[in-house]
């Protein structure tokens, strides 16, 4: 009995604090879905990070891949506010300026 207890009390606890973390993310103005692709993107984003630093030496495949994956996290980023990302700001904008870089090698040779 007491085991039943103990469990649908860590339960209790467990589900309060995601309904207390949902509510947290609704009044800073944040969906929970973008927070998600928010987290997945800044795991993308140090990926993303050590290719930038050799996009000299990447294949026009490559490129392509960076290209399509820094927009996904462009856009992740773009719908949670700045103070939360303020840490990775750096990183963000070392593959912002090799997407502009790719981008504008691209349209030169086309």
């Amino acid at each position: 009995m007491e085991l039943m207890t103990i469990i649908f009390l860590l339960i209790f606890v467990i589900v309060g604090l995601a309904l207390y973390l949902v509510a947290q993310l609704k009044l800073a103005g944040i969906n929970v879905k973008d927070f998600w692709s928010f987290i997945e993107a800044n795991q993308m984003l140090d990926k993303l990070y050590a290719f930038s630093k050799r996009y000299e030496h990447m294949s026009p495949q490559e490129q392509v891949i960076f290209l399509m994956e820094a927009e996904k996290v462009f856009n992740a980023f773009d719908k949670v506010p700045k103070l939360i990302w303020e840490e990775e700001y750096e990183k963000y904008m070392d593959v912002l300026n090799t997407y502009r870089s790719i981008k504008v090698l691209r349209w030169a040779s086309n």
